[in-house]
């Protein structure tokens, strides 16, 4: 096999998807291999969790400590219970986008009663409450990813 023939036979391995070729004559043997090139894999994140914490401007932190106010509104916030994520997954507070929202400020909940919908892995979790109460404060934005254990919802116990 002369110089010729072998380029020849590269145009055409380059051209197909052949990997490899092995000719044999009287002369010799000739191998032709395709370069191998790193598989290009891409890959998204299973799961992205999402953490958001509210911290206040520091012109404002700075003017709490001073106002007489905050300390009356502390004992009102200690007989609240935190209803929390017992999931990572993304909130809702509708059981569809057409129907009602479940559970707003002022809704009256008892123990077994949705308060809300987490999903994760495409499977929406009805959450229920355990408690009997008022809603007082929705801590979380309808359609926002939460994490285990993260508050949803301020409750003032009946």
């Amino acid at each position: 096999m002369d110089l010729k023939q072998i380029h020849e036979l590269i145009k055409i391995i380059n051209k197909s998807n052949i990997g490899e070729i092995s000719i044999e004559d009287k002369d010799g043997k000739v191998t032709i291999k395709q370069k191998e090139e790193a598989p290009i894999t891409v890959a998204a994140p299973a799961h992205q969790v999402y953490t958001t914490q509210a911290t206040p401007p520091p012109a404002a932190a700075a003017a709490a400590p001073a106002a007489p106010a905050a300390p009356a509104a502390a004992p009102k916030a200690d007989n609240l219970i935190t209803i929390k994520s017992p999931m990572i997954g993304t909130f809702y507070r509708r059981s569809a986008p057409d129907k009602p929202v479940l559970a707003e400020v002022g809704t009256e909940i008892a123990p077994g009663k949705v308060v809300c919908i987490i999903e994760a892995m495409k499977l929406f979790n009805e959450i229920e409450s355990e408690i009997s109460g008022t809603i007082v404060k929705v801590l979380v934005e309808d359609a926002s990813p939460v994490e285990y254990d993260q508050p949803l919802f301020l409750v003032e116990p009946a």
